[in-house]
């Protein structure tokens, strides 16, 4: 399944799926700060919303080719890493702190925001590069089993090495790799147990989101290049 975009339409999808990926980028990075235990094991909510950002990603190589999936992580490195920062200021351990906060530049957070800059960039390129070799294959499965499992571990082991190894949170300093190895479980069984399954309904709902979204630009049976 493919679509065929004209080169204004094919503009417009990037920005949109750009705005999606920033979108699940700031709520994970709000939903990170705060932890829970589940089963005796410490993990966070952010575990339960990063996985869109791999199911978009695999299925925006599938329906417009990894060229096009890595115009949407540039478009949304600079935005993603402002608002992450932004927001890791504002909030907390999920409450917010107040404006005046901006007033003072953060490190703790800044190292949060460049790890999550990291994590997302060298993950959503494992991802993409991953689902792109293996997406010919007659076994549609395989493609986007094995891009989450390696690009989510990527993703996992950056973030909270690069945010929490020998940070000054102490918990997070103490737990991280508990933590990071928990989360990793949940976003594999989020996306396998879960997406995969769905994965022609879900490939459906967004060729018609996208074209939908786009539908000021009508398509004029060109393919987008693959590049």
């Amino acid at each position: 399944m493919s679509l065929s975009l004209s080169g204004s339409q094919w503009r417009r999808v990037v920005l949109v799926l750009a705005c999606l990926h920033v979108l699940v980028i700031a709520a994970s990075n709000y939903l990170v700060q705060l932890p829970f235990t589940l089963f005796g094991w410490h993990t966070t909510w952010g575990a339960f919303s990063f996985p869109f950002i791999f199911l978009v990603s695999d299925l925006t190589v599938r329906l417009l080719g990894a060229g096009t999936a890595r115009r949407v992580v540039a478009a949304a490195m600079a935005p993603a890493l402002v608002v992450s920062y932004l927001l890791s200021v504002l909030y907390v351990d999920g409450r917010f702190a107040g404006l005046d906060s901006l007033a003072e530049f953060d490190t703790l957070v800044a190292r949060i925001t460049l790890a999550s800059f990291c994590a997302y960039l060298f993950g959503q390129l494992l991802d993409i590069g991953v689902f792109q070799r293996l997406r010919r294959l007659r076994q549609w499965w395989v493609a986007p089993t094995a891009s989450t499992l390696f690009g989510n571990a990527l993703d996992t082991l950056l973030f909270f090495s690069i945010a929490f190894a020998g940070s000054s949170n102490a918990f997070m300093a103490e737990h991280w790799l508990e933590i990071a190895c928990v989360d990793y479980a949940f976003k594999l069984l989020i996306s396998l147990g879960l997406f995969l399954p769905l994965y022609g309904a879900l490939l459906a709902l967004l060729s018609r989101y996208l074209l939908t979204a786009t539908a000021s630009a009508p398509a004029r049976g060109q393919r987008v290049p693959d590049c």
